[in-house]
């Protein structure tokens, strides 16, 4: 419902800014050169860019609705900001400036979005626990939301695995959307099998996101399909599952908030030695008051993309869609790590966080088993 609330707001104001550019153009020095006041040349001249603009909106809605409607919310905060100048400084301007610096900066911020959607980088936590791990460290590689096919495809996603192995990560977690409805089975075969490649002391460990099991069956394969690839290149995939790992620690994966049913953390800790630390998979940042009074140490989560752009992030919270939208934050004696993920989903813009897979260096105490 948010992110339709959001496209409808999106699609009204690139209509009001398809009109508000068509009527700013003739201010440009130029464009007032070549017109000469003709109307005639004036709508021979101003027209193209906005039928151009419309087209694009038309034929790559997510792309063109993005850049038209942060083309209008620059060129209004520019013409803010010159009059504010005009108002101090009583001078008038002979060049139209606010046009030329909004589209300046529109051009460096998405194209600064761009940039940071599609290079992945490396992000490092070190956090302690008094409970024991195996040599007394564990080294915990964390990726999430590759929604692979949306900024690399398969050989892509298998380079960035092969950078991430530098690492040397003694477990790795895929904390869900591993895929998506555009994604290729050929692609997911090939991701499947660089998660095989991936040396790790303890594995390799999967949950599902809301996008993994796809949404309008238009995959050439289906989420058991996928499924059976992942176990058959030694991939451990949870589903409302814990796992003892070394006989030191749990992996606990959750379904994701999309299942129609789904266990509580209640029932997925009861049974288990609160003495050992417990790591838990969760896609969605959504259950943290659960999870605390259940006592579990970590918790790892993607979904959100780190807010992705302004204000998705701020919205998501506060509509109580998500409790984090990024990074760490800790209650209790509960540690939270919120990924914004290595891909996109649908717009392949990054301003309000970067590309990452997560690095963690858990300090404990030495459970004497490696």
């Amino acid at each position: 419902m948010m992110y339709l609330i959001l496209l409808i707001v999106f699609i009204i104001l690139s209509v009001f800014n398809l009109f508000y550019v068509y009527n700013r153009l003739g201010k440009f020095y130029v464009i007032r050169k070549i017109t000469e006041g003709s109307r005639v040349k004036k709508l021979l001249v101003k027209l193209p860019p906005v039928i151009a603009m419309a087209v694009w909106c038309v034929i790559k809605p997510i792309h063109g609705l993005i850049a038209v409607v942060h083309l209008l919310i620059f060129w209004l905060l520019a013409e803010l900001l010159f009059l504010i100048i005009r108002k101090i400084t009583k001078k008038e301007f002979k060049l139209y400036w606010q046009g030329v610096l909004a589209l300046v900066v529109t051009a460096a911020y998405l194209g600064s979005g761009w940039y940071f959607a599609h290079h992945v980088y490396e992000t490092d936590y070190a956090i302690s626990t008094e409970k024991a791990l195996p040599g007394g460290n564990l080294r915990v590689l964390v990726i999430a939301d590759s929604h692979v096919g949306s900024t690399f495809d398969g050989d892509g996603f298998a380079k960035h695995m092969e950078k991430a192995q530098e690492t040397e990560p003694d477990i790795m977690f895929v904390v869900g959307d591993f895929v998506d409805d555009d994604t290729t089975r050929e692609d997911m075969v090939k991701c499947c099998a660089a998660l095989g490649k991936m040396k790790t002391t303890y594995g390799v460990y999967y949950v599902f996101g809301n996008h993994d099991r796809g949404y309008f069956n238009s995959r050439d394969f289906s989420a058991d399909d996928m499924v059976a690839e992942l176990e058959k290149n030694g991939v451990n995939v949870l589903t409302d599952e814990s796992v003892l790992v070394g006989n030191s620690f749990y992996v606990i994966g959750r379904k994701d908030r999309s299942f129609k049913e789904r266990a509580s953390m209640a029932e997925l800790t009861g049974g288990l030695d609160k003495s050992k630390y417990m790591i838990v998979l969760d896609h969605q940042p959504h259950d943290f008051t659960a999870q605390e009074q259940s006592s579990v140490d970590l918790v790892f989560c993607g979904h959100t993309h780190g807010g992705q752009m302004w204000p998705i992030g701020i919205t998501g919270e506060v509509s109580g869609a998500n409790d984090k939208t990024y990074g760490l934050e800790t209650r209790s004696n509960t540690t939270y790590i919120v990924t914004s993920g290595i891909s996109d989903w649908a717009i392949p813009y990054k301003t309000a966080a970067i590309a990452e897979y997560v690095v963690v260096d858990i300090k404990g105490q030495d459970g004497g088993e490696e």
